[in-house]
């Protein structure tokens, strides 16, 4: 059985995860501003627009895939998604095209983060 790095370890969660996790939380909660901003208070109900990252961790693909696959592959690939905000399609003003918009909040944030 392989030993573990615990310092190496901790060095590749601070560079890695936490930046992603921010990311992940950025992403999440600018498709809940733009849907609260095109009609649909559902994720504002839910308390899913903040940028506290316990709101959009999802137990299986922020926490365990990205583990697993840490482990599995030696850190060589890593995969993983956030809790999905909700939004009720029926409570947008124009759905087709609000849509678009409240889809495209989410990249746009994580282009915006990489640009600054």
């Amino acid at each position: 059985m392989p030993v573990v790095d615990t310092a190496n370890l901790i060095q590749t969660v601070l560079i890695y995860a936490l930046p992603v996790l921010f990311a992940i939380t950025v992403h999440e909660a600018a498709h809940g501003y733009a849907a609260r901003y095109f009609g649909d208070d559902t994720a504002a109900m839910m308390g899913r627009i903040t940028l506290n990252p316990v709101k959009h961790i999802d137990p299986v693909g922020t926490v365990a895939m990205p583990v697993l696959l840490y482990f599995a592959t030696a850190g060589a690939f890593l995969f993983g998604y956030a809790k999905p905000v909700p939004v009720r399609f029926d409570r947008l003003r124009h759905p087709k095209r609000d849509m678009v918009w409240v889809a495209l909040a989410g990249p746009g944030a994580n282009l915006a983060q990489a640009v600054l």
